[in-house]
């Protein structure tokens, strides 16, 4: 994993609503209106950290279609693990981006 990578996972991670997320959908995958009761938090709020949880690579999305023809965005954890020590930071820490380098790749 590169330094920026894991630097993004981190910082999603560093939120315990996401972190509840993650929970919640390793337990089984689920859809927005239904996690978000089970979650107490409001579908807009969800749906903000699902975003931040999908770009990070640690959640995925599918819609499927219900009985009574409705479409549903269902969640699931995406495959990952992380085994953080002091030698995979290191090698991480030789790919991180530059500053100019984020400069750039904005422009």
């Amino acid at each position: 994993m590169t330094g920026d990578a894991l630097l993004q996972v981190l910082a999603t991670l560093a939120n315990p609503h996401r972190m509840r997320v993650v929970a919640a959908l390793a337990e089984e995958r689920n859809y927005v209106s239904r996690l978000a009761r089970d979650l107490g938090i409001s579908r807009a709020l969800l749906q903000v950290h699902l975003r931040k949880l999908e770009a990070a690579g640690l959640v995925s999305a599918s819609i499927e279609v219900s009985a009574d023809g409705k479409a549903m965005k269902f969640y699931e954890v995406a495959p990952f693990a992380l085994h953080l020590t002091p030698e995979a930071i290191a090698v991480a820490a030789r790919t991180l981006s530059t500053k100019s380098d984020l400069e750039a790749e904005l422009r």
